[in-house]
């Protein structure tokens, strides 16, 4: 997915937003907006929004000073939904469908982002999610090449719903390659947050080793790439991942939530809608 000129506004939101996390002084975060000003000219559109993410949050870093500006936020997220984890566990345990309540879960989950969405309602969006009907939803053929699948790679987005995500893998019951971010990004999964969250007990959590806030195949590691490559079932959460995959002409699945317009707008819903979309539809 192309860069838009409505993103540029959005880079700057989220700068600022970023910015104030760490900082109560206004000269020091206005050099942060100085900064992402003085890269608006070389934003390139026709690259993805990851790839000016990536810039974005190097330079909150180099200005703060400050390496994972959002350590606490993805900390008291990951508290949050593991207080909930029996709660979700139980609803998945009683469903009719387990697999698909699951999935819809891992969905619900990803209302968890500091960069696309910072007031959003943790508990509220779980129910609306397990109501609502996904305005793209190919569950059906995710269950089927589920049942097929000998290589599952699962590419994390924010630290908080890494707890959805273990549900899911948990209902599963296969061997899962979970990869996160290189290092801290947005609220973005690392490996030491998808460790919190305990991934690694019933998954292999891997770096991608990308540090932008999406899956930059150029920017990853060759361990990443060949687990790309080879996994015949790939689930890629989230708007970043989505952003910087949608051509990619692999066996993933995008569950996601549209949080905003031009993402809903290039998938063909609404914003606000969730998704569970097959990138290979009749494969």
């Amino acid at each position: 997915m192309k860069t838009y000129l409505d993103c540029i506004p959005c880079f700057f939101k989220q700068a600022l937003f970023a910015a104030r996390v760490v900082l109560d002084d206004e000269e020091k975060i206005k050099q942060v907006l100085d900064r992402i000003g003085m890269l608006v000219s070389e934003i390139p559109l026709h690259s993805s929004p990851p790839e000016t993410g990536r810039e974005i949050y190097r330079t909150v870093r180099e200005v703060t000073g400050v390496d994972d500006p959002f350590a606490g936020l993805k900390a008291e997220s990951i508290e949050k939904v593991l207080s909930l984890y029996p709660s979700l566990k139980e609803m998945v345990e009683i469903s009719e469908e387990p697999l698909e309540t699951a999935v819809k879960l891992a969905v619900a989950g990803n209302i968890i982002d500091f960069g696309a969405n910072p007031d959003f309602q943790l508990e509220q969006d779980i129910q609306e999610s397990l109501r609502k009907e996904p305005a793209i939803n190919h569950y059906e053929a995710f269950k089927n090449k589920l049942e097929g699948a000998s290589e599952i790679l699962y590419l994390a987005d924010n630290a908080g719903e890494t707890v959805f995500d273990r549900i899911l893998i948990e209902v599963m019951a296969k061997p899962v390659i979970y990869a996160v971010r290189d290092r801290p990004v947005i609220n973005d999964a690392t490996v030491k947050d998808a460790i919190e969250s305990g991934l690694d007990k019933v998954a292999k959590v891997v770096s991608s080793g990308c540090d932008a806030p999406g899956v930059i195949l150029k920017r990853c590691s060759e361990e990443f790439l060949d687990h790309f490559k080879s996994a015949d079932l790939i689930i890629s959460k989230g708007q970043g991942n989505y952003e910087t995959l949608s051509s990619e002409q692999r066996p993933i699945f995008y569950l996601l939530k549209t949080k905003c317009s031009i993402v809903a707008r290039d998938l063909g819903v609404n914003q606000g809608d969730t998704v569970i979309k097959y990138a290979l539809r009749g494969n």
